[in-house]
C-alpha cells in the first residue's frame, strides 16, 4: 500500500485517512518544524486509519516519537478517534478549544449518556420509535471508535507550524468548539469542516451543544469572508482556492434550505416530517437519519431564533409552525 501524500506549500503535508463514510478520507496535515513534527487531526480509530498511518511514517520517515503536538479542529470521531491512540506512541501534547473539550468528555468520555439524550432528542421531534432506537444504537457504536487521550485546552490565540505563526480562528457552528488555523502571511487556512467544496459541512443541534447553530456558522463563515484566503486546506474533499465564493456558495445554500423548511412548516409539522420531505430522494440508514433530523433542528430553531416559525408542545412532541 502507498498512501498519497501531497505537499503543500513549505513543511506541510496532507494525509489522507480512510474514514468509513462517504466521503472516504479525512485529510490531516502533518506540518514540520525545527524539533519535530505537529499533527492537525488524527482520524477515525479502525484497523485502516491505523494501517494508513503506519505507512504514512514510513513513506515520510518519521518516528512516532518525533510527533510532539497534536492540534484538533473539533471533537467529532473522524477527526478525534484516533487521539488516545496517537497519543500514547507519540508522547504528544493534545490540544483542542475549551468547548469542544467539554464536549469531548461529554460524548466520548466515561458513562456519556448522549446516545440515550440523542434518542431522547429524536423522539421528541417526531421520530418512529424503531427509527430512534436504531439512531441510538448507531450513536452509542461510534464511542467504539473514539480513543480518549488526555486533553489540554488550547488558549493560545496563535501556535507554531512549520516554523511560522498561524492564528487560530474560533469558527463554531459545526461544532460549537470547532477552529481553523490561519497563516496571514501566505493567507493559508487550514479550514478543517469549516469550509468544504462540493458538500456543505453538516449543522446539527445536538444534547449539550449551541441551541443555534446556524446563526452561528453563517456568523463564523461571514468572520472569515473578512480574512484574505488565498487557499483553504479542508478536512475533507478538494483544497479550495475561491474561498469568498465558495462560502458565498455555502451561505446561499442554508437560506435555499431555510426558504423551503419554512414553507413546509407551514401548517404546523415535526422535525421528522419535514426531514422526511427534504431527504425524500435519498435512502437514509440510522447514522445518516440521525444527521437529517439534527440538521433539520438547527434550520428550524434558527427560523425560531429570527420569528420567522413558532415551535409548539403537543403530547410531548415539538411543532414548528409558521409564526403569521
Amino acid at each position: 500500500m502507498v498512501v498519497n501524500i501531497e505537499q503543500i506549500g513549505k513543511n506541510i503535508y496532507r494525509i489522507p485517512v480512510p474514514i468509513p463514510f462517504p466521503m472516504k478520507y479525512i485529510y490531516c496535515y502533518m506540518v514540520r518544524d525545527a524539533d519535530g513534527w505537529s499533527l492537525v487531526d488524527a482520524g477515525f480509530h479502525n484497523t485502516e486509519a491505523i494501517e494508513a498511518w503506519k505507512q504514512v511514517l514510513k513513506q515520510m520517515n518519521v518516528r512516532y516519537e518525533q510527533i510532539h503536538s497534536i492540534y484538533f479542529t473539533h471533537f467529532h470521531p473522524d477527526h478525534f478517534g484516533l487521539a488516545g491512540w496517537m497519543q500514547e506512541r507519540t508522547g504528544a501534547k493534545a490540544y483542542i478549544s475549551k468547548e469542544d473539550f467539554a464536549m469531548a468528555q461529554r460524548v466520548w468520555g466515561k458513562n456519556s449518556s448522549q446516545a440515550e439524550q440523542i434518542g431522547e432528542m429524536c423522539r421528541k421531534n417526531g421520530t418512529p420509535e424503531d427509527l430512534a432506537d436504531e439512531i441510538e444504537e448507531s450513536m452509542r457504536s461510534l464511542a467504539k471508535h473514539v480513543t480518549f487521550p488526555e486533553l489540554t485546552i488550547l488558549e493560545d490565540d496563535e501556535v507554531i507550524l512549520g516554523e511560522r505563526k498561524w492564528e487560530v480562528i474560533p469558527t463554531p457552528g459545526h461544532s460549537d468548539g470547532h477552529i481553523c488555523f490561519y497563516q496571514r502571511e501566505e493567507r493559508l487556512l487550514l479550514a478543517a469542516d469549516h469550509i468544504l467544496d462540493k458538500i456543505t459541512p453538516n449543522i446539527s443541534i445536538w444534547p449539550g451543544s449551541s441551541k443555534n447553530p446556524l446563526g452561528n456558522y453563517i456568523s463564523s463563515l461571514e468572520k472569515i469572508q473578512q480574512l484574505k484566503v488565498d487557499l483553504a486546506l479542508p478536512a475533507h474533499g478538494a483544497l479550495i482556492e475561491r474561498v469568498d465564493d465558495r462560502i458565498s456558495e455555502i451561505i446561499q445554500h442554508h437560506q435555499k434550505r431555510l426558504d423551503q423548511i419554512f414553507r413546509l412548516a407551514k401548517d404546523g409539522r415535526t422535525a421528522y416530517d419535514i426531514a422526511q420531505d427534504l431527504f425524500q430522494h435519498k435512502s437514509l440508514n440510522s447514522h445518516q437519519w440521525r444527521f437529517a433530523i439534527a440538521e433539520t433542528l438547527s434550520h428550524l430553531e434558527y427560523l425560531v431564533f429570527t420569528g420567522q416559525i413558532k415551535k409548539e408542545n403537543r403530547n410531548d412532541i415539538a411543532f414548528y409552525k409558521q409564526n403569521k
